[in-house]
Order: structure tokens, then C-alpha cells, then sequence
């Protein structure tokens, strides 16, 4: 089998607006001495894909509504950051001082919303001021980006966003995926044999998640600069997957 690397590519710049993140990731390949294969994936941090999308609000031009302000009293947020997360959620779960918990509009469970202050800025404004929404569509991104890369290398590839999310029950955020194209999200394992020859009755493999939470070990989390990884030696076959298949259905969620 062949080994599995992950390897930070070079020189991405700031992202901005309406940038052209296929035409950076192949110069930041070739930079990096990367020529792409059959079977390579590129894992991308969420923020430089909703940069490239101007997913950027400047708080100063929101207006809070009666909704936001009872929210932020109840969790200390800034009155419209509060609207910002109602607008981007389908529903307010958890609410306590500094923590809001939602099942973001693209159907998974996450902090605020998926909105960062981190590593943001625009133009002519206090860097506090801004705040950067998830993509509007990440699986739709992730098709785009890998339509681009495989016409212009003439592989089959795989891309996958990802974000970082904390876990209920432990301390720590990890790298998640949150769209992916090219690439299973989910392997089902179930009749597959053990050592023993015993067969699996109900193990099926977060794969996209597993990639995810290694390649945001490359990427850091701070002032690294390091937004997109190369992956060579993803150990299963590449296939059509979507963010709908990760997501548990609500009538399965035992959490809530």
C-alpha cells in the first residue's frame, strides 16, 4: 500500500475576492515541487475558499434584530454577530455566556454559526469589524475547484474543504469535512473481514473526517499560512461524494 502524505503547499497568498483558488493551488504545486497524480487529493482550509466567495461581512453594516439582541443577552455575543448566526443557522440548540450551539443551515451541528473573526480582514476597516460566513455551498466549491485542477492536469482528483469544529464531548477542536467532491465521505465497511475472518456488522469509516483531522495537523490552526494540503496515498478509491452522506438524520441523533 502506499504510504500516505500530506504535505503543506508553498507561497499561498492572502486570498481576496473573487480570486482564482485552482489557478493559486497549481502555482503553489509547482512551487512546492508537486506534480499532480490519479488518486491526489487537495484538502483546503473553509476560510480561503469564503474569502475567494467575498463570504465577508463587516459587522458595521448589520442591523440586529429583536431575535439577535435576546441572544446576545443570553450569550454575551455582540448584538449582530447574533444576527449573523441566526441567519446562517436552522436552529439554536445550546445557549450559554460565550457559546452559542446551532445546527448551521447546511445541516451539521457547530459553534456561532461557523463564523470566524480569526485571520480576517477588509479593506479600509478595523479588522474586528469583519467576519467571515462558511461557503454557500462547500460541495458545490469543492466541484468547481476540482473541475478546474482535472482540466488542467488531466487527473482524477479529489478536493475536500474543511473547517474546525469542537467535539460535545471532548476538549479540542479538529479539522472536519464540511464539502467534498471526488472523494467518498463515507466507507462502508460492513461484510468486510477481520484478521479473524470475522465479518463487520456496523463499521462504516468517516474517510472524508479521518482526512480532514490529519491534513488541519499540517495546516495549524494560527499565524502558519499554511490553508491547502496535497494528500497522496488516500487509501481508499476515489468516488462521487457529498456532505448529506456525514450528516447524521435527525430521527438518529440520541444528543439533542
Amino acid at each position: 500500500m502506499q504510504p500516505l502524505t500530506i504535505t503543506p503547499l508553498a507561497d499561498i497568498p492572502f486570498i481576496r475576492p473573487d480570486d482564482n483558488l485552482a489557478d493559486i493551488l497549481l502555482a503553489a504545486l509547482q512551487k512546492t515541487g508537486i506534480a499532480l497524480e490519479n488518486g491526489d487529493i487537495l484538502v483546503l482550509a473553509q476560510k480561503i475558499v469564503s474569502k475567494a466567495e467575498n463570504r465577508l461581512v463587516n459587522l458595521a453594516t448589520v442591523t440586529p434584530s429583536p431575535a439577535a439582541l435576546e441572544l446576545s443577552d443570553k450569550s454575551g455575543k455582540d448584538p449582530r454577530l447574533a444576527e449573523l448566526i441566526l441567519r446562517e443557522s436552522n436552529e439554536i440548540l445550546r445557549t450559554r455566556m460565550g457559546s452559542v450551539i446551532v445546527e448551521h443551515r447546511l445541516g451539521f451541528i457547530c459553534a456561532n454559526a461557523g463564523i470566524d473573526h480569526s485571520n480576517v480582514a477588509g479593506d479600509g476597516n478595523e479588522s474586528e469589524e469583519w467576519v467571515l460566513l462558511l461557503p454557500e455551498n462547500p460541495d458545490q466549491s469543492a466541484a468547481e475547484i476540482r473541475e478546474k485542477l482535472e482540466a488542467a492536469s488531466g487527473k482524477s482528483l479529489g478536493v475536500l474543504i474543511i473547517d474546525s469544529h469542537g467535539r460535545a464531548w471532548r476538549i479540542g477542536t479538529v479539522g472536519v469535512a464540511i464539502g467534498l467532491s471526488g472523494l467518498p465521505g463515507l466507507i462502508d465497511e460492513r461484510g468486510w473481514k477481520d484478521l479473524f475472518g470475522y465479518a463487520l456488522q456496523i463499521t462504516i469509516l468517516g474517510a472524508a473526517d479521518e482526512l480532514a483531522a490529519a491534513a488541519s495537523l499540517a495546516m495549524g490552526q494560527a499565524a502558519e499560512g499554511r490553508p491547502a494540503v496535497h494528500v497522496r496515498g488516500f487509501p481508499y478509491p476515489l468516488g462521487e461524494g457529498k456532505l448529506k452522506e456525514i450528516l447524521r438524520p435527525k430521527d438518529q441523533d440520541l444528543f439533542r
